[in-house]
């Protein structure tokens, strides 16, 4: 057998005999298996295993020159590296006091305007007399509890003294449609994107040493422009609808998707329907001020004969919105790491997003230019047939066909 082939050979031994050894096994193992390979077994040995050579030899004196230990010990007593913490009983109360006031109080501290890596905690630790390298800094932050983490979104500020009210509105009143078999959707926009070779959040696979090249600055193309997908969530099947706008987020183009859903999607789903629930956001194209937003849904009433009940979320609650965690989220992660260079792309990016609950999107690329800025005068807005709710009727409201 080659070097190299008994190499590999201890190598599998060892990964499937290693987790069953305590110390002292594995440096007694060691020796055994790099004597009966004799000249070159301590290096071969070594390189298959990782062990130090050092490791190696004592396991051979432990063997063949009778220095046994009890069945109890894994080591002489005494034997090992000391912790620095041992060593150096102020160590990791010096740490803790780095990490509290470069987080909480102290204006003056030194690492209060800095990041708290383990380098730079070492770099501190050192000059204020402590022998301690970044590695062990690590170490010590693990062993008193502390890890890695990214900001947590849970602070919402002051809230409306409604908002839980609200909530339970729009529960009850979806939960009543739904037994009556009429649709219920949740609508959004989802952040706009540039459209061209710019890169793209996430990972994904590709062969060692060839990610996929895009360009260094993310300046919007003039000719391709940004996409704006406007998302329709069906909540009682689990389906989406997105159309890919490409110049302006307005009332009007969230309308027309809420438009194309119904007769690519909704009115198959729900033949019988007379009702359709809508639940938005308190603010953006959809929002609750918005006249042009009441308008296009009035236009809406008139062109499907549904009767339109609208539910707006408070404002500060979009995350509560069913279409930002039940559609949105699975498109992000479907398309992480793709460029998105055409509009095209995306449209068929976001129509091959799929989940293991059954999600199933339809997507579709609308060019209309829709224009920005329009304004509705009293009298467009006394038109709209808008029939308030008695529990706030800025935030809940019908829309009722003009024929009726």
């Amino acid at each position: 057998m080659t070097t190299n082939g008994v190499i590999e050979w201890l190598a599998a031994k060892y990964r499937d005999l290693g987790d069953s050894f305590n110390e002292r096994a594995r440096r007694r193992w060691a020796a055994v298996e790099a004597t009966s390979l004799g000249r070159g077994g301590i290096s071969a040995v070594a390189e298959a295993t990782g062990l130090s050579r050092t490791t190696i030899y004592a396991g051979i004196r432990e063997v063949h020159i009778g220095k046994e230990l009890p069945a109890e010990r894994v080591r002489r007593p005494g034997g090992g590296r000391k912790p620095c913490a041992t060593k150096d009983p102020g160590l990791v109360a010096a740490l803790e006091a780095l990490i509290e006031d470069s987080t909480r109080g102290d204006p003056e501290s030194p690492l209060r305007w800095t990041c708290k890596s383990v380098r730079r905690l070492a770099e501190e630790l050192q000059t204020a007399g402590h022998a301690v390298a970044f590695r062990t800094v690590a170490s010590l932050l693990h062993a008193s509890g502390y890890s890695l983490q990214s900001n947590r979104k849970t602070q919402e500020g002051t809230h409306h003294p409604d908002r839980d009210a609200q909530f339970r509105y729009i529960n009850r009143l979806v939960k009543a449609f739904q037994r009556r078999g009429q649709p219920v959707i949740s609508v959004d926009t989802k952040k706009k994107e540039l459209v061209g070779n710019f890169k793209n959040g996430g990972r994904e696979w590709h062969p060692q040493g060839r990610p996929v090249e895009v360009q260094i600055h993310d300046f919007q193309d003039p000719e391709l422009g940004k996409a704006i997908p406007y998302g329709v969530y069906d909540v009682t099947h689990n389906e989406g609808w997105v159309s890919v706008g490409v110049n302006h987020d307005t009332a009007e183009f969230a309308v027309e998707a809420i438009a194309r859903w119904w007769h690519k999607m909704g009115r198959r789903r729900f033949p019988r329907s007379r009702e359709l629930l809508i639940t938005a956001d308190s603010g953006g194209s959809n929002g609750y001020r918005s006249r042009l937003w009441k308008c296009s849904l009035q236009a809406l009433a008139d062109r499907t004969g549904l009767r339109l009940s609208v539910c707006h979320f408070p404002p500060g609650t979009s995350k509560w919105n069913k279409i930002e965690h039940r559609l949105f989220c699975h498109i992000t992660q479907n398309w992480r790491g793709k460029p998105l260079l055409t509009h095209q792309v995306i449209v068929a990016l976001i129509a091959g997003t799929r989940t293991i609950q059954g999600l199933r999107v339809r997507a579709q690329l609308d060019r209309h230019t829709y224009e920005a800025g329009i304004k509705i005068s009293d009298e467009e807005i006394q038109d709209v047939n808008l029939v308030p709710a008695k529990f706030h009727g800025d935030w809940n409201y019908g829309i009722l066909p003009a024929k009726t």
